[in-house]
């Protein structure tokens, strides 16, 4: 069974995710664990967390990711950001483990404070390291647009922070970004430039290591270096890519999580019972 979701709100209790994730159709999803814009985290209580499982696993849900928030940099120079972004990392993948999540999605951060790349590189590395990744928990590094001074465009840079840490893809692993991606110069809106992105992932990273999708489309042309989603289909990367992207078969296992925009007259439902049309297996 194809798992596909979207990234939804925990308000009201982390539970309410699980509901909200139905609402829509889907099948594994994504939540914050904490506000993505304030330092603190809060854990659920015990019972709230007993009841995200118990729901998870009436539903089937499965699997599950948490988000970090977006002030977390471990690319920065800046010490007091990067420990900050050190403690609150570890506080949600804390929370991941008390909700019984499989993984944890997080940008690596910019090359912030006076660092060039490199140095920023090796600044992740060495977060990392400080990093207690619960067992059952992967710990995801996500695949950036490379605007600015932003570390992860290329996968050859996720291999980098990996290699120069002191764990290994036992508990690391990578999300790609169709959006992030071609935004990023990563042509998946071809059908050469598809496969040549898939063959590069495969050799440096590993399919194997690559743990969530997060199907966007994108409100910006390609190799623009934003960030911006659009709904599937509505955008830059259009109906032809994502219809041949959902049916690669080197990817028909990994789970698909939507952050596309939600209005009034669009929300997660039409863009997850869009993706499943474009599926030709019908186990969907």
């Amino acid at each position: 069974m194809r798992r596909i979701g979207a990234h939804v709100s925990i308000a009201g209790g982390v539970s309410n995710a699980i509901y909200r994730q139905q609402d829509i159709g889907g099948n594994t999803g994504q939540i914050f664990v904490s506000s993505p814009r304030i330092w603190k985290v809060s854990p659920p209580s015990s019972e709230e967390a007993s009841s995200f499982r118990m729901q998870r696993k009436k539903f089937d849900q499965a699997p599950y990711v948490v988000h970090s928030m977006y002030l977390v940099n471990l690319g920065t120079k800046n010490d007091d950001i990067f420990y900050k972004s050190l403690k609150a990392l570890q506080e949600e993948l804390n929370v991941a483990h008390m909700l019984g999540i499989e993984y944890f999605v997080f940008h690596p951060g910019a090359h912030t404070g006076g660092f060039e790349r490199e140095e920023g590189l090796k600044r992740i590395s060495q977060g990392l390291n400080e990093l207690l990744v619960p067992k059952d928990t992967k710990l995801l590094l996500e695949n950036t647009t490379g605007k600015g001074t932003t570390i992860g465009r290329t996968f050859e840079e996720l291999a980098a922070i990996i290699e120069g840490s002191d764990k290994d893809f036992s508990s690391l692993g990578i999300c790609f970004d169709t959006c992030h991606a071609f935004c990023g110069g990563f042509p998946i809106h071809t059908e050469k430039g598809l496969e040549s992105t898939i063959d590069k992932l495969d050799e440096v990273i590993g399919i194997e290591n690559l743990g969530v999708i997060h199907l966007n489309d994108s409100k910006h042309p390609f190799d623009s270096r934003k960030d911006e989603h659009e709904h599937i289909g509505m955008g830059y990367i259009g109906d032809e890519a994502f219809k041949r992207f959902l049916n690669d078969p080197l990817l028909t296992n990994i789970p698909l999580i939507l952050e596309t925009p939600v209005s009034q007259d669009l929300d997660h439902s039409w863009d997850i019972s869009k993706v499943k049309s474009f599926i030709r297996n019908s186990d969907v």
